[in-house]
């Protein structure tokens, strides 16, 4: 009675104990599925819901309520998430500690240095090959044993009172193939990881003749400082008959306190490695210069867009002068022309400012930069009481005292990803992974030779964990040379 309790009480505690349980968890075929299936979700979401646009294009497309709801859950940057890492980072411990666990089992058979044979399996096995030979055992012991060690890494023989016994295996490594294949999905998980956490994704718009040291990172307000300067010394665009853009080519140079380190030409597809950060050309755009801005604008015409009804109006307008939208959009009144209009620490250039009074009697303060046509349309981002009902753009200004002629800039995509190269690598080992485990297997064989009378009796059998019928063949194979040598003796 003492000892039951005694055993009852230690398999409780084992039950019970928390690491136990943690890995029974990460062992589960259960969790692999269930985490497996969730990233397939997920990533069916990250399909449907196109990633790092825009907030006001998933403003108009989703409303304000959904949008508030999928930027908390991080739907529109997933990839980058911290459930999405977390997801990884869960099936990551799940592949290694399955494999681990599994390989307890695999250890002795791999690893071991005098391998086991157990002669009862090859004799119930039903592709065995009988046979008679008409030499004794010991005339046919030299045969096997060279047929044997050509074919074969590792043989043994074994003395029996009417005979001898020969095994022979090869390709015993070839059972870590699947713990290959884990190892590679490890390596592409932690490579993913690795890119995820310490990589980025950004860009910068960078003006003919101009340089920058930080870019503006992909769907976020934040600035991110680069090691270096990129400028762009010059920039050039071909075109079709048809007017669409052949080519865009920006000739850029990395500098280093002050000190030129790299110049290359891009294009699209061939980009500009350095310091593990690639920079690749990805669009393209004119920007007016502005020179001797000295009067405001004597007339200016703006473009006025109904969200509602997708049309788009073009006005004269003055400053101070009142003017109405169409379709009861309200009324607009350009107040001020300033020749240099900051935002958030960022000079964009002369700008206008106005107010609008909306069909409802309410006002909202506009900003219009001359350089920047769309950047009514991001108001309500920054500005969540901004009316999208109607979008305004300068169009065309009329000024003897504004001159302004345009000149190009290069929009650049910046991303590192220090994880790519783990990512290889596990990709380089899946592929070695997958032809071990698919095309290759433990092959083992056993060579019975017994006495009768002066004659012998073989049994030749052989056993593999993959590819039965190849192994048959083989066995096939031996048997026949035994009787050839037989026949030639």
């Amino acid at each position: 009675m003492g000892s039951e309790k005694g055993l009852e009480m230690e398999t409780k505690e084992i039950s019970s104990d928390p690491l136990n349980s943690i890995w029974k968890f990460f062992t589960s075929v259960k969790l692999t599925v269930v985490l497996l299936l969730t990233l397939a979700a997920t990533s069916v979401i990250g399909t449907l819901i196109p990633q790092n646009k825009n907030p006001m294009e998933y403003r108009q497309a989703f409303g304000d309520f959904a949008y508030r709801l999928f930027d908390v859950l991080d739907l529109f940057d997933m990839y980058y998430s911290w459930w999405f890492q977390l997801l990884l980072l869960m099936l990551t411990v799940n592949v290694v500690v399955c494999s681990v666990d599994r390989l307890k089992s695999s250890w002795k058979i791999i690893f071991v240095k005098n391998p086991r044979f157990n002669i009862d399996r090859f004799k119930n096995n039903r592709n065995r090959i009988l046979s008679n030979d008409p030499r004794p055992p010991k005339k046919i012991r030299e045969t096997v044993e060279l047929l044997l060690s050509r074919k074969y890494g590792y043989h043994r023989l074994q003395e029996e009172s009417d005979g001898f016994v020969m095994f022979a295996e090869k390709w015993r490594w070839t059972r870590l193939g699947v713990y290959i294949v884990h190892t590679s999905i490890v390596l592409m998980l932690i490579g993913g990881l690795i890119g995820s956490i310490f990589g980025f994704e950004g860009y910068v718009n960078i003006p003919e003749g101009e340089s920058v040291g930080s870019i503006r990172l992909l769907n976020s307000e934040q600035i991110r400082p680069l090691p270096f300067e990129i400028q762009c010394e010059d920039f050039s665009v071909s075109f079709y008959d048809s007017g669409s853009p052949k080519e865009f080519r920006s000739s850029l140079t990395i500098t280093e306190q002050g000190r030129p380190v790299l110049k290359k030409d891009i294009v699209v597809n061939d980009p500009l490695r350095y310091r593990g950060i690639n920079i690749f050309q990805s669009s393209y755009g004119e920007m007016p210069q502005q020179q001797g801005i000295a009067a405001a604008p004597d007339e200016i015409q703006l473009a006025f867009f109904s969200k509602e009804s997708g049309m788009e109006y073009k006005k004269k307008v003055r400053i101070g002068e009142p003017v109405d939208i169409p379709e009861n959009l309200g009324r607009l009144v350009i107040r001020e022309f300033k020749q240099a209009f900051n935002f958030r620490g960022r000079d964009l250039g002369a700008a206008l400012t106005g107010t609008l009074t909306q069909s409802d009697g309410s006002a909202v303060e506009i900003t219009l930069p001359l350089r920047f046509p769309s950047f009514d349309r991001m108001s309500p981002m920054f500005d969540p009481a901004r009316s999208d009902a109607v979008f305004i753009s300068v169009f065309d200004m009329q000024s003897g005292a504004v001159t302004a002629e345009k000149r190009y800039y290069t929009g650049l995509q910046v991303t590192k990803d220090p994880g790519v190269w783990v990512v290889y690598t596990g990709f380089i080992l899946i592929i070695l992974g997958c032809f071990v485990t698919f095309f290759m297997s433990h092959q083992r064989i056993c060579v019975q030779v017994v006495a009768e009378g002066n004659k012998s009796r073989i049994m030749v059998a052989g056993t593999a964990n993959k590819n039965k019928m190849g192994m048959q063949r083989k066995v096939q194979s031996i048997a026949e040379t035994l009787v050839d040598s037989a026949r030639s003796n």
